[in-house]
């Protein structure tokens, strides 16, 4: 049986939606995450899930307005990072539709890999959501324990 998981540290952020503050959520969830000593790898990993969930509210919840990004980065006790990306945006309509590999709603300068990528580089990725009321993106992230030298 899996016990609740204790939570060592807690940061939460909020900024504008403005894509410069993409580079700002992945150096502090970077920071929080250097607390667990990961590997190099995986700190890119995570950044990149991190740049990928921002980068999605910042064009697609808000696209002709500024809102509000909610971030949120917990260290569990099982050396687990969790990272919470939540917009108040117009929404997705269809969440499965939205995680298919190539599906966009930004136009032509869009992969459509967001989700995509942050399920490769993440052990579990959640995303909930409903039209005109935001989405959240909730990801979380083993750190293997390296031997000590």
């Amino acid at each position: 049986m899996m016990g609740v998981m204790k939570v060592q540290n807690d940061l939460r952020m909020e900024f504008l939606s403005r894509s410069v503050n993409e580079a700002l959520a992945r150096s502090a969830v970077g920071q929080m995450a250097a607390q667990l000593d990961p590997s190099l790898e995986e700190l890119g990993d995570i950044k990149t899930a991190v740049s990928e969930a921002v980068t999605n509210a910042v064009v697609h919840a808000y696209p002709d307005m500024l809102g509000t990004v909610y971030l949120r980065a917990r260290i569990l006790d099982i050396g687990t990072l969790e990272v919470t990306v939540r917009d108040r945006g117009i929404g997705i309509a269809d969440v499965d539709e939205a995680r298919a590999a190539l599906f966009t709603t930004g136009g032509d300068e869009r992969s459509g890999m967001g989700f995509t990528i942050m399920e490769g580089f993440m052990d579990t990725l959640r995303v909930r959501s409903a039209p005109g009321r935001g989405t959240t993106v909730v990801m979380r992230k083993r750190v293997t324990p390296r031997p000590v030298r």
